[in-house]
């Protein structure tokens, strides 16, 4: 085996962009608790003294720590820190399912871990304002007749569900999969004009055991919601395999 010479042995050095060093270092010191919610960020020309750098790469450096939600302007232009919620950070995630192709296949398959756990949750977590607001929805899909708004208050009602659980963790982690719910429903209740129906039917059945804080009867008719979700996924003439379509 022949000898590597000397410069052989090194590989180049990537040098990151000062403005990514910097933007690192203020995700730093919020996710540290050295920089609090609602804690006023030093100004550009501060936080350029601060690290020897020029202001533009502040700039810079500010403009990707606001796209991650960490920071809000407020008081004209001043920025404070600020949590992002999980609506905020949802749809990113929803984005970067789409753009993998994430197919209903996969959807399904998480869904029908997450929603069920969501309901077991929330038949403990449940406040009373959390089952008025299923009680609203479930109230308003009733008498709901647009398409849209049918399919938007499904989605609904599963996110209050979510929300019941009290749960950051579960509600982050189904947030992103739920907003691809939209065109799927869409499709089935489009070919499956009874779907819309016996959907109602199901969640008025978990409302019911979330009610009587049943845990395992909040899970079952979710889990058999689901099941019944993908039935009628497969009964509309669509495939599992097909790429989830951009939620309208």
């Amino acid at each position: 085996m022949e000898a590597q010479t000397g410069a052989e042995v090194f590989q180049r050095v990537v040098v990151e962009p000062a403005y990514k060093t910097v933007s690192a270092a203020i995700e730093r010191a919020i996710l540290d608790g050295a920089l609090r919610p609602g804690a006023a960020l030093p100004t550009e020309q501060e936080l350029a003294e601060r690290f020897g750098v020029h202001r533009s790469t502040v700039r810079e450096a500010i403009r990707q720590v606001e796209q991650e939600g960490l920071l809000q302007r407020r008081e004209g232009r001043r920025l404070f820190v600020c949590l992002p919620g999980v609506h905020d950070l949802a749809p990113r995630a929803t984005r970067l399912l789409l753009l993998h192709q994430t197919t209903f296949q996969e959807l399904w398959d998480v869904a029908l871990t997450l929603e069920p756990l969501a309901a077991r949750l929330a038949a403990a977590q449940a406040t009373d304002d959390d089952l008025a607001q299923l009680q609203a929805n479930i109230d308003a899909s009733a008498t709901e007749t647009r398409l849209p708004e049918l399919v938007a208050l499904d989605m609904e009602f599963h996110a209050l569900v979510g929300r019941a659980s009290h749960n950051r963790a579960l509600m982050l982690a189904r947030e992103p999969v739920g907003l691809l719910y939209n065109p799927t429903l869409q499709q089935i209740f489009q070919r499956l004009p009874q779907a819309s129906a016996r959907n109602l039917a199901a969640h008025r059945h978990t409302l019911d055991a979330l009610r009587a804080r049943d845990a395992e009867a909040a899970a079952e008719w979710t889990r058999k919601h689901m099941v019944d979700f993908q039935r009628g996924f497969a009964m509309a003439g669509l495939s599992m395999r097909t790429p989830i379509a951009q939620p309208t």
